[in-house]
């Protein structure tokens, strides 16, 4: 397969995609999106709707409005929008809530950064794309509500999760409060991820700041600069509490962490140095991802367990950012087995994850291809891994060609 015709399909995709998410997510009786949509397209309209979700829907339709200057994804980017602005929004405390019901009244309204992180995503994005005055000053909130709340200033980083008063939880979700998981890899990733984004559309010092700390806890606490695998859950002063290679996290940081970098230097040359740095990191990274990958079928295995198990899940949200990953790694070293294994990932996908039926992709396969899962739409899967993944399949390819 040759990079134009690499292109032409990861551009349909793309379009196939958002076409799905319009026709079967919108929930037509209670208003906003559906929170549960099954294989055979059938919703579930009692489900309830997670910000995380909501966030993602907001930021792939929001980045479709802005890279292909389609105006017919504008309105339903306005819609997400309208609706986590009424719904998921606190009035009384700021942030959003994690969850509200079908009907839209909160349900758990517990401040995990996790969630937090990606409103701050969805909304620097639509802002981006819209020059919306509202969504930038909801961003810039929900910025400064993350960095007063939740950030540490003694050890660095975020802690995982708060109540909705923004006081000490006990209530995770993605750790274990009772193990001292007090801060995890998945969630301060996802929290560079959106910090990255909102200092596209405000390029404050206060958000250079905060990424350039990120980037520097990435260096010291969570990538293991000996094996560059991430540690994943960690206690208040950085100690590892509990590990595993989850293959997928490193092949997506390996691309999200040079993003960061390179989104500093562009507008501060003093930051050269770092850029270079994390770079060198993210090949390492993507070289250690490689042992992530199934010879058999090229498809790239979920999770070495700490016990030595490994889960041979190829989900689609890890293969969605192999192929970004790999991509990333070529563009860097030029080596031609990174662009191999990026094409040979969405091989798979085309292979194995494509409901050519009913639309979008499948959660996962088992290592003999069986079909995983049961929705297509729910709190976790979402359009963000694969559409994104097709946008950035599509620049980088572009710049290639």
């Amino acid at each position: 397969m040759d990079l134009a015709q690499f292109q032409a399909e990861l551009r349909q995709e793309h379009k196939d995609i958002l076409a799905y998410w319009q026709r079967y997510a919108p929930d037509k009786e209670h208003g906003g999106f559906y929170g549960r949509v099954d294989y055979q397209n059938q919703p579930d309209n009692k489900a309830d709707k997670g910000i995380v979700l909501n966030a993602r829907i907001l930021w792939t339709f929001s980045a479709a409005l802005r890279h292909t200057h389609h105006e017919e994804y504008r309105p339903t980017a306005d819609q997400v929008f309208q609706y986590i602005r009424k719904y998921f929004i606190d009035p009384l405390y700021g942030g959003v809530y994690w969850s509200v019901d079908a009907t839209g009244q909160p349900k758990y309204p517990l401040k995990h950064l996790y969630g937090q992180a990606f409103a701050l995503y969805g909304l620097s994005e639509y802002a981006l794309a819209t020059h919306s005055a509202p969504a930038l000053a909801l961003a810039k909130e929900q910025f400064q509500n993350m960095v007063k709340h939740a950030f540490d200033p003694k050890k660095g980083g975020y802690v995982e999760a708060l109540a909705r008063d923004w006081s000490p939880a006990t209530d995770y979700i993605i750790s274990k409060y009772d193990n001292q998981e007090s801060k995890t890899m998945n969630t301060h990733l996802h929290i560079l991820e959106a910090f990255t984004s909102l200092y596209r559309v405000w390029p404050d010092k206060s958000v250079a700041e905060q990424i350039r700390g990120m980037l520097d806890m990435f260096l010291k606490h969570i990538v293991d600069l000996k094996t560059y695998r991430m540690n994943m859950f960690l206690d208040n002063d950085w100690n590892i509490r509990r590990t595993a290679i989850s293959y997928g996290h490193d092949i997506e940081a390996s691309w999200l962490l040079p993003e960061a970098a390179d989104a500093l230097a562009a507008k501060n040359p003093g930051d050269k140095s770092l850029q270079k740095t994390v770079r060198d990191v993210a090949i390492k990274m993507a070289r250690a991802a490689t042992t992530g990958i199934d010879a058999s079928d090229n498809g790239m295995n979920y999770e070495l367990e700490r016990n030595g198990h490994l889960n041979r899940e190829r989900s689609w949200w890890v293969m969605a950012e192999a192929m970004v990953g790999f991509m990333n790694a070529y563009q860097l070293t030029h080596e031609k087995q990174f662009l191999d294994k990026s094409m040979q990932s969405w091989e798979f996908i085309k292979k194995y994850l494509l409901d050519l039926k009913n639309g979008e992709w499948y959660s996962g396969v088992t290592e003999d291809h069986k079909i995983l899962g049961k929705d297509k739409i729910s709190m976790w899967k979402c359009p963000y891994h694969n559409s994104r993944a097709c946008l950035e399949m599509l620049e980088r390819i572009e710049h290639l060609r």
